[in-house]
């Protein structure tokens, strides 16, 4: 395996992550038949081959789930050293690498980007927004620095740090402005608007209503809260969003905002990364500036 590079395991990687060829070269910002070239000339060069190829499909062979498991572990290693080089070359990091659920980005993120542009002279910021359990996957294989969720992920390998907490509040049509706020066993009667599956924001709302895994006749689902909060606004159902959401969804849509008086729906949001990162102190000088940022946007806001 003399001439199996770096970049032809980064490449592998990525098209055993997506299972596509298209969506692997645009992760790795090449074209499609220069990632199908260095991917057969991996396979030559390690004398197997490592995806089953189909006009439908791609999967890894018996022998390339082995190697990628040696693989991730090889880059993890990688990214970890040069994490290392960059902390003790740097008191300030230069590059962020940043993950964060879609029930907080579009809220907080500016408010991030901003104040960390103001305290890290210089960082460079990249950004990658999608569920909980794909940033656990990429924090574990060291394509992320950290990611901002909601607490806890519960997993051994990474450290848990908390942000701040906030309350879910119910959305419902303009007309019902004023009307009492319905108990939560009541709002399993209602047509519940929620999430579509995989967002953690989902669970904890079906937890609130005290609604199990089988879906109730009136559960519609959306694929983000802007979408939910429209429906609500065309008389279609009700729903739950966090506070820090409210100023953004609610500017275009003719709403109600109730808050619930008795033991409120509330998630904990905080951050994650690697155990074993060497950038551990400053994340936590970045967990400082995060939590500043939230709190001021929220004081804004007036949601604290």
């Amino acid at each position: 395996m003399k001439n199996v590079t770096l970049k032809q395991l980064r490449y592998f990687e990525a098209l055993a992550r997506d299972g596509r060829f298209r969506r692997a070269a645009d992760a790795c910002a090449i074209s499609q038949p220069a990632l199908s070239m260095q991917i057969k000339e991996l396979e030559e060069d390690v004398g197997h081959d490592l995806f089953e190829r189909s006009a439908r499909e791609i999967k890894l062979t018996a022998f390339g789930e082995t190697f990628a498991l040696r693989v991730r572990d090889i880059l993890a290693a990688v990214d970890e050293l040069g994490d290392l080089v960059r902390a003790s070359r740097d008191q300030l990091l230069i590059r962020l690498r940043i993950g964060i659920i879609p029930t907080v980005a579009p809220y907080l993120l500016p408010a991030i980007i901003k104040d960390l542009n103001s305290t890290f002279e210089g960082i460079q910021i990249e950004v990658r927004e999608t569920q909980t359990a794909r940033l656990v996957h990429e924090l574990a294989q060291g394509n992320l620095d950290m990611a901002i969720v909601a607490l806890p992920v519960s997993e051994p390998s990474l450290t848990e740090l908390k942000l701040f907490e906030e309350e879910f509040v119910l959305v419902r049509k303009h007309e019902d402005e004023g009307k009492p706020v319905p108990e939560r066993e009541a709002l399993r009667e209602m047509r519940l608007l929620l999430l579509e599956e995989g967002h953690c924001f989902r669970e904890q709302a079906l937890s609130f209503c005290k609604i199990g895994s089988t879906r109730p006749r009136e559960l519609m689902e959306g694929s983000s809260l802007s979408t939910l909060v429209q429906m609500v606004s065309a008389g279609i159902g009700v729903t739950l969003i966090p506070e820090m959401a409210v100023p953004v969804e609610t500017r275009s849509a003719s709403v109600s905002i109730s808050r619930f008086l008795n033991a409120p729906p509330s998630r904990t949001i905080g951050m994650i990364w690697r155990n074993a990162s060497p950038l551990a102190k400053q994340l936590v000088h970045i967990a400082d500036v995060v939590r500043r940022s939230a709190d001021s946007m929220r004081r804004q806001a007036g949601t604290k």
